[in-house]
């Protein structure tokens, strides 16, 4: 459906096909290319500019996550992230895309490797925003995955839609955990939209409604690394595209293209892994992040009770029509007419509640059993913490 919904999709592909072939960066990151189709004409638009790419399918309509490269990719893999939203919110439809993170060993100066995340959950409404439980998750897992999937690895590049504000507390746990490092923060030099807006008003494509308290726009998009290694990596220049795609009338996405020079050299010793911030502050974050996925955890069992409650009392119905057909056919109450119709129709009514309460039910209960164990690791890591 987003295939043939999403404007002028065909051709914004092909402007993006067009401006990556001109640009000939040595890695794309590319996010919500949800028809395989579309990246198949990206491959044969781009040809020998990037030799290699990867396509990784996820989720009901598709991962919509790929990445072209000049250097050859030698293993990919891709992790979804447990939680994904609710299925019934239909609106926002981040449950069907199959939220995860790319992984991929690549050959070249250097053994990078590159975890692309097709980003969090989306925030909808700033104000009440119910799937933050959720995002916390998603960023405790990509934290989780990128710490045991870089061990080996020289350079880590994390680059994708984050959907979180630079000062949430999924971005502070993320770059806590991991020690990753904000290209816009450290880039020597920088060119693009204001404070490094990626999600910006002026955009035809975005919802205004959504930016009215930030007229600048947000930033949202991010590249993130780190060496881990016997090498450093600096970033020498960051920059963003600022609206139209050049000599047209409408921009590539509805978000801003982030593009980053990155220095990578080779020294002499060996640097191990590390966390992002001090042990007292990463506590607090994980404090705080408990914190909110434990108000997600008792909202996801008061759901699984109110789920649970209306199944049970749609098989209650189900027995008592079961009971009153009984007594029909053995001759009770036969001075009336059976209302066949009428009783069919409240048997079908109260099968689909059964059926559809319990479906809900099994799904809260999984995503109470998901809030427990990352609450449980992040209380694991908060008792570490303050033992240092």
């Amino acid at each position: 459906a987003i295939r043939y919904l999403s404007k002028r999709r065909q051709e914004r592909v092909g402007l993006i096909g067009d401006w990556l072939r001109r640009q000939r960066f040595d890695l794309v990151l590319l996010q919500e290319i949800w028809s395989e189709q579309d990246y198949t004409d990206l491959v044969a638009r781009l040809g020998s500019c990037y030799p290699f790419s990867h396509y990784f399918r996820s989720g009901v309509i598709g991962s919509g996550l790929c990445v072209f490269s000049r250097f050859p990719i030698l293993d990919t893999l891709l992790y979804q992230y447990s939680l994904n939203g609710y299925p019934y919110m239909l609106q926002h439809g981040d449950w069907f895309c199959g939220k995860s993170v790319g992984l991929l060993l690549m050959g070249g100066l250097t053994a990078v490797l590159p975890p692309s995340s097709h980003q969090l959950h989306a925030e909808y409404c700033r104000e009440k925003d119910g799937y933050l439980p959720h995002r916390l998750v998603q960023a405790w897992e990509l934290a989780q995955f990128i710490r045991h999937t870089s061990k080996a690895a020289d350079v880590v590049l994390l680059g994708g839609d984050l959907n979180m504000h630079p000062q949430d507390v999924g971005i502070r746990l993320l770059r806590g955990c991991t020690g990753l490092r904000d290209a816009f923060a450290e880039a020597a030099h920088f060119e693009g939209c204001e404070d490094g807006c990626t999600l910006i008003p002026k955009n035809c494509f975005t919802i205004k409604t959504e930016l009215l308290p930030f007229p600048q726009g947000i930033r949202i998009d991010y590249i993130l690394y780190k060496a881990v290694s016997s090498f450093t990596v600096q970033c020498e220049e960051l920059r963003t595209t600022t609206g139209t795609a050049p000599g047209m009338d409408i921009p590539f996405s509805d978000h801003e293209a982030v593009m980053a020079t990155l220095h990578i050299q080779r020294q002499g010793q060996a640097v191990g892994d590390s966390l992002g911030t001090t042990v007292p502050t990463l506590a607090d974050v994980v404090t705080e992040a408990q914190a909110e996925v434990g108000v997600g955890l008792r909202a996801a069992q008061r759901q699984r009770y109110s789920t649970g409650r209306m199944a049970v009392l749609a098989l209650l119905l189900l027995l008592l029509q079961a009971v009153a057909a009984l007594g029909a056919l053995v001759g009770l109450g036969t001075e009336q007419p059976f209302p066949k119709l009428s009783f069919s129709l409240l048997a079908f009514f109260a099968v689909g509640i059964l059926l559809l309460a319990t479906g809900l039910h099994l799904f809260h209960t999984m995503e109470v059993k998901m809030l427990q164990g990352t609450e449980e690791q992040l209380r694991m890591v908060l008792r570490v913490l303050q033992e240092q």
